[in-house]
């Protein structure tokens, strides 16, 4: 089993970034896809972005294209979603999953049974 945690949230003003981390402990990441997803108050949960187990291959929601980056560091057993630009459509509950299936990570579903705890993001001026 994998436990993730998630921090890095805060109050940032449009245009302004935060970086996300994802920490994992119990199990070595490398084994899982790692995404992440986010939801705001009254809608679905959304997938926001992925990084692969194997390749690193990365993928992303069109909403946050050119916007976010997703990486990670299997030595720190950490994953990041650095965001920039950031809008206040961005504000939502963000929460990092381990995925082991490669299919889950490409389509960005949130199919999993390793959640954070999630960290609040707030866009607002």
């Amino acid at each position: 089993q994998v436990q993730l945690v998630e921090s890095g949230g805060g109050l940032v003003q449009p245009g302004g970034s935060l970086r996300l981390s994802c920490a994992a402990s119990g199990r070595n990441l490398d084994y899982y896809a790692i995404a992440w997803f986010r939801q705001a108050p009254g809608k679905d949960r959304e997938g926001v972005s992925c990084i692969s187990s194997s390749d690193t291959s990365t993928y992303y929601a069109d909403s946050v294209k050119g916007r976010f980056t997703i990486s990670r560091d299997n030595a720190k057993n950490t994953v990041y979603l650095q965001m920039n630009s950031l809008k206040p459509e961005d504000t939502a509950a963000y929460y990092c999953a381990a995925l082991d299936v490669q299919a889950w990570c490409v389509m960005l579903m949130p199919v999993s049974d390793y959640w954070g705890q999630g960290t609040q993001v707030t866009v607002s001026s």
